[in-house]
């Protein structure tokens, strides 16, 4: 049976929940990149919620502070040539990819609705977390600029850092050994604390 893809957090996230759930039963910390940062954030409240479970850190990484609306108009109905314009200048998805017009007519629906998901967002407030959060951010990343990384200092009652590299939306690629440098430092600080 085929599924169509998720264009709407909350059904993600109750998709989601209930498969990771049996896994939480030890401290557990969530890493998300752009969108996965908005759906690791969601989760971790559904899962605060829902099952009285939270996360011992979370990592958010280009990806706006939940309560800044996004500056830009929506992207995902745009025509077909407009969309794989605005793909472009995102700089995610390689040259080769958005050249193959049958791979991207696979692609496309599913790309459609991740950004679906995040253009339809709505925050809602609910209490901050107890656990740090950790924002990682590009340097040059013109997508999620420092102020709205900053943002999230407001979601926790704990500790909160800020940590930039050099690159753009996509910096976990070009500074990738970093990055992960970055995590092992703050998850071994976490596993000895």
């Amino acid at each position: 049976m085929k599924s169509s893809p998720f264009k709407r957090m909350e059904a993600l996230v109750n998709e989601i929940a209930p498969i990771l759930l049996p896994y939480l039963d030890k401290p557990f910390a969530f890493f998300g990149h752009s969108m996965g940062g908005l759906v690791s954030f969601e989760l971790a409240r559904h899962l605060r919620k829902e099952y009285g479970r939270q996360p011992v850190q979370l990592f958010i990484s280009a990806s706006r502070a939940p309560q800044i609306p996004s500056p830009k108009p929506p992207i995902h109905a745009l025509p077909e040539a407009e969309f794989l314009q605005e793909l472009r200048i995102l700089n995610g998805t390689p040259a080769t990819v958005l050249e193959n017009t049958e791979l991207m007519q696979i692609l496309t629906p599913i790309l459609r609705a991740d950004f679906a998901v995040l253009e339809t967002y709505v925050y809602s407030q609910e209490p901050p977390f107890e656990c740090p959060i950790t924002a990682f951010g590009g340097l040059e990343d013109e997508e999620v600029p420092l102020e709205q990384l900053e943002g999230w200092t407001s979601q926790t009652k704990s500790s909160f850092q800020l940590q930039m590299f050099s690159g753009d939306h996509f910096f976990i690629h070009s500074a990738q050994s970093l990055v992960l440098e970055n995590l092992a430092q703050y998850l071994k600080a976490i596993t000895y604390a």
